[in-house]
């Protein structure tokens, strides 16, 4: 009884090894190719809101692949810093303006009047 349940087990192992592998016959588990992005980010302007939310990065087996991340985060990070310098350019430039006006002729006189109402 001990032979046979041996020798049943064995071959049941051998079996699903088989299955899993394919047995040489690749029909069992075809050849995929790997998922790209589905939502590229735009080249052509910058990225808003939008695109972020419609962007779906694809999966691999242990999760995210790594090399599509990596773009998407170095594209991010790019565009997060353009912006940030396009702001800090324009509040200087705001700043500039308001400190020339600010320190420039009185602006509740009439011109030809002299500070003081003349």
């Amino acid at each position: 009884m001990f032979l046979f349940l041996l020798i049943t087990m064995v071959v049941v192992v051998g079996a699903v090894t088989l299955a899993v592998i394919g047995g040489g016959d690749s029909a069992a588990l075809p050849d995929t190719a790997p998922e790209q992005l589905v939502d590229p980010l735009p080249d052509t302007r910058p990225i808003g809101r939008a695109d972020v939310e419609a962007l779906r990065l694809p999966v691999s087996l242990r999760g995210y692949r790594m090399a599509d991340v990596d773009d998407v985060l170095a594209r991010l990070g790019a565009e997060l810093a353009e912006r940030d310098a396009r702001i800090a350019e324009l509040e200087s430039a705001l700043a500039g303006a308001q400190a020339t006006a600010v320190g420039g002729p009185d602006l509740f006189t009439k011109p030809g009047e002299g500070a003081h109402g003349e």
